[in-house]
C-alpha cells in the first residue's frame, strides 16, 4: 500500500502547524522546509480548513494554523479522507470485478484484513503523537518556533481552553 503524494503533504502541512500552533504558518514556509512546489500545498490546506482542521486567514499577514486540538485529530481519519479508496486488488470492487476467483479465493479476505489493520493502527495515532518532537521537525526544515507557540504539541481551538 502506497499513500498518495496529496495525503502525504496533507500530513506534512497538520505537523507543521501544529508544532507551530498557535503562530500562523504559511504555505511557502512549508513549500520552502520541504521543497516542494505551493501549487501542491494550496490544495491541501484549502481542504483542511474546508474540513475544520486548520483555520486560514487571509492577508499579508495570513497564514494557517490548527483550529482543532492536535490530539483530537486522527491520522486514520485524516487518511480516509484523502485517499481516494483502499480497493488494493481488483476484487474489492464487485462491480467491477472480472475475477473468476472471487467465491473461492482466500487472497482477497487476507488483504482486506491486512487493509483494516492498517487503517485501525492509523485510527490510534494522533497529530499530537507525531508532533511532539515539533522542535526538532522544524529545526530539521530551517523553521523557527514563533515566539508565542508552547514547547509542547498541546494545542486546542482558537478561543478554547488548552488543557495539558
Amino acid at each position: 500500500m502506497k499513500l498518495t503524494s496529496y495525503s502525504n503533504y496533507t500530513l506534512r502541512v497538520l505537523m507543521i502547524a501544529a508544532a507551530r500552533f498557535p503562530a500562523l504558518t504559511t504555505i511557502g514556509e512549508v513549500a520552502e522546509g520541504f521543497a516542494i512546489a505551493r501549487t501542491h500545498l494550496v490544495k491541501c490546506v484549502h481542504r483542511l480548513g474546508s474540513w475544520g482542521y486548520i483555520e486560514t486567514i487571509r492577508g499579508n499577514k495570513g497564514g494557517f494554523r490548527l483550529a482543532r486540538a492536535a490530539h483530537a485529530i486522527s491520522i486514520g481519519e485524516i487518511v480516509r479522507r484523502t485517499e481516494e479508496g483502499f480497493d488494493l486488488v481488483e476484487c474489492f470492487h464487485l462491480e467491477t470485478n472480472s475475477c473468476p476467483l472471487i467465491d473461492r479465493c482466500r487472497l482477497r479476505p487476507a488483504l482486506h484484513s491486512a487493509t483494516e489493520a492498517f487503517l485501525d493502527t492509523l485510527d490510534g495515532i494522533t497529530l499530537a503523537d507525531i508532533s511532539e518532537n515539533g522542535d526538532d521537525l522544524l529545526e530539521v526544515l530551517h523553521m523557527e518556533r514563533p515566539a508565542d507557540s508552547p514547547c509542547a504539541v498541546v494545542v486546542a481551538a482558537p478561543n478554547s481552553p488548552v488543557q495539558a
